[in-house]
């Protein structure tokens, strides 16, 4: 459910605002070579997808604006949220990861296809590092460091998060600067990447966990770096930090 929709279901707040950034994000042109990228891939679209009229712009973040926790991954996939324009929705990282949400009763379906699916979550949030497709799945460094004031932004908007699941080191690293950025403390030397590694952020008053996985890419996954049971043991390690006080 994109934030409009729950704008439209009654959900007030911060939700307003969140639809706001919504917009912006979509409207984004601060990197012309991801901007020409997506639109160039929307128009030659892969084979299996020629049917589709592909999104081919920014993606904004989705979920529960009430959440308490966030999931931050890379980037749009070519052919996946760059088709679809909804985060994770439409390729095999989507597809995995969804699934896990669903398991840990975060997701209201077991897969993620399409923007009109009807696809809820429930005390989440996916968002991502950048927010175009970037050509080879690699976005530049000032490409994601463009995109940083959005995840930021989120952040401030999302006033119940309580946890933090990093997609791989990248997703870790952004949001280590992101969350620095909202005023988060973070200890120096910053807590390094490892699956499974489990950091605790002071935000003021709060206690932000930030939990660390490999990305649910079909690289990793089709390798074995990455299984079921290893990401359900994240999101249920989520699930259990996010229900405390």
């Amino acid at each position: 459910m994109s934030i409009s929709e729950y704008t439209a279901a009654g959900l007030n707040g911060s939700t307003n605002a969140l639809r706001t950034l919504e917009r912006e994000i979509i409207g984004c042109r601060r990197c012309p070579r991801l901007i020409a990228y997506c639109r160039a891939v929307a128009r030659t679209k892969r084979r299996a997808y020629l049917g589709w009229e592909y999104w081919g712009r920014p993606v904004p973040g989705f979920g529960d604006p009430q959440a308490r926790v966030l999931v931050v991954g890379l980037a749009p996939g070519a052919h996946g949220s760059n088709r679809t324009g909804r985060m994770f929705t439409g390729d095999g990282a989507g597809g995995t990861l969804i699934a896990a949400l669903h398991r840990a009763g975060f997701a209201s379906l077991s897969t993620s296809t399409s923007r009109d699916d009807g696809l809820r979550l429930s005390g989440a949030y996916l968002t991502a590092a950048a927010r175009c497709a970037p050509p080879d799945n690699r976005p530049a460094p000032e490409e994601i460091a463009n995109c940083r004031s959005y995840l930021t932004e989120e952040l401030r908007l999302l006033r119940g998060i309580r946890v933090v699941v990093a997609l791989g080191r990248l997703g870790h690293d952004a949001f280590l600067r992101a969350a620095a950025a909202a005023g988060v403390k973070i200890p120096r030397p910053a807590p390094p990447f490892a699956h499974g590694a489990e950091a605790a952020l002071t935000w003021g008053s709060r206690t932000l966990r930030l939990l660390d996985t490999y990305h649910p890419s079909r690289q990793n996954t089709q390798t074995g770096r990455l299984t079921q049971a290893m990401l359900d043991r994240i999101f249920r390690r989520a699930g259990l930090l996010a229900a405390r006080r």
